[in-house]
């Protein structure tokens, strides 16, 4: 469970993050998760710049009501069932998550420590966690 306090520092650094292009956010991600985990590449055929919009606008929705997670739980479940069908597996999730925290410490720069880092971490294990139960 999160705390207040990593709640907010989450928000804060996103709002932070956010200015950076959407599509670069994307480029990076996928850049890296793609370096991590080639065999992952097949399954996204959308076009980069319209997925990388997607991940910044679904972050967005879900960081946006953290402090109120039972409002987009249903919304989270419902994506984790349409990664199911896209082929997403359990252990995709640590991979996605890697590359989704080293992309924002990329981003974030000098803001970015150890505090900020667990508050992530958590936050992702908080919302993947959901999408793994959605799908187990």
């Amino acid at each position: 469970m999160m705390t207040e306090r990593q709640i907010a520092i989450v928000k804060k650094t996103w709002k932070i993050f956010r200015v950076i292009d959407p599509v670069l956010i994307g480029d990076v991600f996928y850049s890296k998760l793609f370096s991590d985990a080639p065999h992952l590449k097949s399954m996204f055929t959308t076009a980069r710049p319209v997925q990388s919009k997607k991940l910044v606008d679904m972050l967005s929705l879900i960081l946006g009501r953290l402090d109120k997670m039972d409002e987009v739980t249903e919304e989270i479940r419902q994506l984790a069932l349409r990664h199911k069908g896209y082929g997403v597996k359990l252990s995709h999730y640590d991979l996605v998550g890697d590359a989704l925290i080293w992309t924002l410490q990329q981003g974030l720069g000098r803001d970015w420590n150890e505090e900020v880092a667990e508050a992530w971490k958590l936050c992702y294990e908080t919302f993947s966690g959901v999408m793994r139960k959605a799908v187990s």
